[in-house]
C-alpha cells in the first residue's frame, strides 16, 4: 500500500465515522466532517498532509 492509498482510505473512514457520530451522537459532529474536508482541500493546494507525513514515518512507500 502506498501513502496516497493510505491517506485516501483514512480520509474515507474518518468521514464515515464522523457522519455516524453526527447522526447517532450529536449534530455538532458535522464540524468534524467539515474539518476533514478543509484539511483535504488545503492539502491539495499546499501539498502538505499531516496524515501522509505520519504514514511515511510508519514506513509506507511514497
Amino acid at each position: 500500500m502506498t501513502v496516497g492509498n493510505a491517506v485516501t482510505a483514512f480520509a474515507g473512514v474518518m468521514i464515515f465515522i464522523s457522519l455516524l457520530l453526527t447522526h447517532y451522537v450529536h449534530p455538532n459532529f458535522v464540524w468534524f466532517t467539515a474539518f476533514i474536508g478543509f484539511n483535504l482541500l488545503q492539502s491539495s493546494f499546499t501539498g502538505f498532509c499531516p496524515a501522509a507525513s505520519i504514514f511515511k514515518m510508519l514506513g509506507l512507500k511514497s
